[in-house]
């Protein structure tokens, strides 16, 4: 027993000796110029492992303690492989000799002549590279699986050392101490986001199930300034997966159709390029471009084996600067595929990046996303329980470092190493605290206040009508009050009115995040006396906010509120959410509007309808992503549908209720892309109401008398004009992406885009919800004396637009042309919307 311990001392020193294995280290130049080679191919054909170099051609691999080969290569170079190993600790360095013919930078044209497909060789071999498409896609394996390792970074680029010597930029300076460089690029950047990912991929053929396990995350925190995970989403959306195996690669929100999609002779040209053989695998560079170089199409090189399976084994792409897409500049995609050994290639890296700025000569900031890929089993049969399995290990956001540098694919840069500490340091610096409060204010409209905050300040002052010039104040609690209660409101004054209103609520979390936070999960209270226009729905823009003040036509149909409000809502991770609610109505005709309820002896005028309801609802976004704003969700749409279902039961008599009354709401909404045609967006929504009701209570059709375009509201259509207790209705929006503009000389300069609209509603009203056919009724009100609400007839409501966008980048101008019920009161016929929105 005395000698136990010292034998535990002695086999915990001599364990390294039992068949551990090393990391191999070191960095890959070009030969003749001595330029680091990023992106080169480390392959240790023993264990089957493969990495990439940096962007100062470092790398670093396991080996184990027996035989080793170590291939390294790249394509213009002559392959290296290595059976020896360096003492220990010791780096290797590698030289790759560049081949005799260069692969050129420049795509060659032909210049015999006018471009064709016939009797063209070129186009002859992208068509049996196009037929052979399928069988060389992970999916044409009956079982896949693989390990990924995604890195996101954002960097700024080349920043002024001047400016970090003023006063208000001191205290950053350590941010931008080691920048970090690429190979043969002078810029200089500064990360200032990072993101890496480990998973476990699996893929089953038949039935198709693909299952992705994530055994590793770590990402920069900036706390509640930035939601990590919208930004995360957004990096994620606009380098989406490039999948050149894909008729149409999603980029940058925008479909671009791959070179080796079904129709691409069509819209490509293809040009032969040199023969190569690299590992003894002889490959032809296949260059192509677009036909119109406006288009959404990509040009760059293709490599293709000539081993019978046109397979593509390594791509470089880029796009044409004449592509309407706003703020891209220097795109670049280089992709890598690898032999397995029944000779069917799979994809082992995808390095996207590019430049993001505001102007043209700007140097702006740099985005990238890798995605590495290792140990590749195919045909290997998957258990039942993997796809049963959850999305993530516990807690994979708590790896340690050395996880990390075992783990990664691709060493970190130093100045991507410093990242994390650098925004953990950031977070915690007074004068960043401050400045954060100050874009709070900015985006937000809320102003910090100790556990509160003020705001939002565009609702202080608005007017209208019936109140003339509202003054208002309020604010909500902070995380830093409780991350379990959560407390907001709200204090009103019309000078015209001359009348208080106020809101009030207090929410409970069951996850400790915000009301407003991702994933929802929260059960809430809520009182609201106040004003509000009956059919008008704001998107980004809030009630009572001064830019909803302006409007157009006669805007005097309002409504005094009561409403008392319990609301439970829970969002699933799969971003399915469902919720259960009562609502307490109490409602006052205001302004122009009155009550007119016929009694035997004559009209009586009713100054309150009182309702109680009972409400669920459920909501389904597969895939969903979005960026989680302190006031708004902004989505980022996708070509998966949205499903929203909600049923309303009214109750009589429960806490002074007058009517009993069911409600069913329906809405679909689809993204449908068509490659270079653009995209439309489609929604069509539903609704049923059930019961004898007053004209207050039945659906009052969205309207928008603003001079904002609403996409979920009819832009020409009046308050309150039309009432329906049943409808259906279609809004479809086709954006170009300067599709046509593109093709005209004076206009493509401009980048504008060309959108059209149209929007159409059936519905009507049965008669036992019909005044003229009831007597007795609630009658439509009336304005000086004239009918100003209607019900749907047997004619549709439609009003149809055609907009340009991204004027200036930013402003979306629509001019819209009402074609139905032209003869109601005030009805116009035309109008002009306007939208403030970035595109890229």
């Amino acid at each position: 027993m005395k000698i136990a311990p010292l034998f535990v001392i002695i086999l915990f020193y001599c364990m390294p000796l039992f068949g551990q294995s090393r990391v191999l280290t070191g960095t890959i130049s070009d030969a003749a110029t001595h330029e680091p080679l990023r992106n080169a191919s480390i392959y240790n054909r023993a264990e089957n492992k493969g990495r990439r170099s940096d962007s100062l051609g470092r790398f670093h691999i396991p080996v184990g303690s027996g035989k080793i080969m170590i291939v390294v290569s790249m394509v213009g170079y002559t392959p290296l492989t290595i059976t020896t190993l360096p003492p220990e600790n010791e780096d290797l360095t590698i030289q790759l000799t560049p081949e005799a013919q260069k692969m050129q930078q420049v795509i060659v044209t032909n210049k015999r002549g006018k471009y064709r497909n016939k009797d063209n060789p070129a186009v002859e071999l992208i068509r049996r590279v196009i037929a052979a498409r399928d069988l060389n896609r992970p999916e044409a394996f009956d079982y896949t699986t693989y390990e990924e390792y995604d890195k996101v970074e954002i960097s700024l680029r080349d920043i002024d050392s001047k400016k970090l010597n003023k006063r208000i930029l001191k205290p950053y300076r350590f941010l931008f101490d080691h920048p970090d460089t690429l190979s043969g690029d002078t810029s200089r950047y500064y990360p200032v986001y990072l993101e890496e990912r480990l998973s476990n991929n699996y893929l089953q053929k038949k039935p198709l199930r693909v299952k992705q396990i994530v055994t590793a995350e770590k990402k920069v925190d900036y706390g509640d300034l930035v939601d990590t995970r919208g930004v995360s989403d957004y990096m994620n959306t606009l380098f989406s997966d490039i999948d050149i195996y894909s008729g149409n690669i999603m980029l940058f929100t925008n479909q671009f159709l791959s070179p080796i999609a079904n129709v691409a002779p069509t819209f490509y040209e293809f040009y032969l390029g040199d023969t190569i053989v690299i590992d003894g695998q002889k490959l032809v560079r296949l260059n192509f471009i677009p036909r119109n170089p406006n288009d959404f199409l990509f040009r760059g090189m293709l490599y293709i084996t000539l081993d019978g399976k046109y397979a593509v084994e390594k791509l470089q792409m880029t796009i044409s600067k004449a592509i309407n897409l706003n703020f891209i500049k220097n795109l670049h995609i280089r992709q890598d595929f690898q032999r397995t050994p029944d000779g069917h290639y799979y994809r082992v890296s995808s390095d996207a990046s590019a430049d993001f700025s505001f102007t043209a000569k700007g140097k702006g900031i740099h985005g990238r996303k890798l995605v590495a890929f290792n140990h590749l089993v195919t045909d290997v049969p998957i258990p039942d329980s993997v796809f049963a399995t959850m999305d993530q290990h516990p807690d994979p956001l708590n790896k340690p470092d050395s996880f990390w540098n075992e783990h990664r694919l691709e060493p970190l840069a130093p100045g991507e190493a410093r990242t994390y500490n650098n925004i953990d340091s950031l977070r915690h610096l007074k004068t960043f605290v401050r400045t954060k409060d100050l874009i709070n204010l900015f985006v937000a409209g809320y102003k910090s206040a100790g556990k509160f905050e003020i705001g939002p300040v565009n609702t202080f002052y608005s007017f209208n009508t019936l109140e003339g010039f509202r003054a208002a104040f309020g604010g909500r609690s902070t995380p830093a009050f409780s991350k379990r209660i959560w407390l907001d409101g709200y204090a009103a004054y019309g000078f015209a009115d001359q009348r208080w209103k106020y809101n009030a609520g207090v929410a409970w979390s069951f996850n400790k995040l915000s009301d407003y936070g991702y994933p929802l999960h929260y059960l809430k209270f809520n009182f609201q006396h106040d004003v509000k226009i009956p059919g008008q729905e704001l998107e980004f823009v809030q009630d009572n906010s001064f830019l909803s003040s302006f409007k157009r036509g006669v805007d005097d149909v309002f409504l005094y509120n009561d409403i008392f409000r319990i609301d439970y809502i829970h969002e699933l991770p799969s971003h399915l959410s469902y919720g259960f609610g009562f609502k307490y109505w109490s409602q006052q005709p205001a302004g122009s509007i009155q009550y007119i309820q016929p009694q035997k002896d004559g009209l009586d005028t009713i100054t309150n309808i009182t309702t109680s309801q009972l409400s669920a609802q459920i909501r389904w976004a597969p895939h969903e992503k979005f960026y989680q704003g302190r006031v708004y969700r902004v989505p980022f749409p996708n070509q998966y549908p949205i499903f929203s279902l909600q049923y309303i039961a009214g109750i009589k008599g429960l806490f002074g209720g007058n009517y009993s009354y069911q409600d069913l709401n329906l809405s679909i909404f689809k993204r449908f892309y068509l490659s270079a045609f653009g995209y439309t967006d489609l929604t069509l929504s539903g609704t049923y109401v059930a019961g004898k009701l007053p004209f207050p209570l039945l659906a009052i059709l969205p309207a928008n008398q603003t001079y904002i375009y609403q996409p979920d509201s009819y832009n020409l259509m009046n308050f309150l004009e039309f009432v329906s207790d049943h409808y259906a209705g279609m809004d479809l929006e086709h954006h170009f992406n300067g599709f046509i503009f593109n093709k005209i000389p004076l206009l493509k300069k401009l980048k504008w885009r060309e959108i059209l609209t149209a929007k159409v509603l059936y519905g009507g009203i049965r008669s036992e919800n019909d005044p003229g056919k009831s007597p007795s009724l609630m009658k439509f009100p009336l304005i000086d004396g004239k009918a100003s609400t209607f019900t749907l007839g047997n004619e549709p409501y439609i009003e149809a637009g055609f907009g340009i966008g991204n004027i200036f980048k930013l402003l979306r101008v629509d001019a819209i042309e009402r074609f139905s019920y032209l003869d109601h009161p005030m009805a116009p016929r035309y109008g002009v919307r306007f939208q403030l929105k970035f595109d890229y």
